[in-house]
């Protein structure tokens, strides 16, 4: 709940949809609540100790991986993120104020209310 760019670029996404977006943190060092985690986990059963050489064919294996019936939408990208990107204090502010904190759990329990209903 303080990583300034994400709850930027989620601020935005709620305007685009114009509805809340909830965000629930799990708290750290508990993977086996994280959907993420459990997902790593099958994977590395579906490979089985297959040698991942090359970014071809790791994406054709995770192609493979079905959870509940579902195959996974893989995609490679080589977009190159730039680092150091940093909100000013003004437009930090701004994005805090659409945020409604859960006053028991503020770091973990985030509403980010939209501006307005896209037209």
């Amino acid at each position: 709940g303080q990583r300034t760019q994400f709850l930027y670029r989620m601020v935005q996404f709620a305007d685009a949809i114009g509805k809340p977006i909830q965000l629930l943190y799990f708290p750290p060092y508990h993977s086996k609540y994280n959907p993420i985690e459990r997902c790593w986990g099958i994977l590395e059963q579906h490979c089985n100790g297959a040698q991942l050489l090359d970014a071809d064919t790791m994406l054709e294996w995770a192609k493979t991986m079905t959870w509940k019936g579902l195959h996974p939408v893989v995609n490679l990208s080589r977009e190159v993120y730039a680092k150091g990107v940093t909100l000013t204090n003004k437009a930090r502010r701004e994005v805090e104020a659409r945020l409604l904190r859960n006053p028991d759990l503020p770091k973990w329990d985030i509403l980010i209310r939209p501006a307005c209903a896209p037209a």
